[in-house]
């Protein structure tokens, strides 16, 4: 199971990437642990400072805006 972290305040954004991955897992049949982050003291401890950040098992793979949907495959694919 892959353990998903979106950073983030709550912006527009934020939501659409919560439900992009959601989207990705569900139609890839991939069970993962999805976790919003919105306290700004824990978005900068993995050293995001632009939003949306995605955190994949522990390592950040995106910082600021909507990632795509290929590259939303490719971490659940990794």
């Amino acid at each position: 199971m892959k353990n998903i972290k979106v950073l983030g305040t709550g912006c527009a954004n934020c939501k659409t990437t919560m439900k992009l991955i959601e989207d990705a897992a569900r139609e890839r049949g991939i069970e993962i642990q999805l976790e919003k982050i919105e306290e700004i003291q824990d978005i900068i401890a993995y050293g995001v400072i632009s939003t949306p950040g995605v955190v994949v098992d522990g390592k950040v793979v995106h910082a600021g805006g909507v990632p795509a949907r290929d590259k939303i495959a490719q971490w659940l694919n990794d």
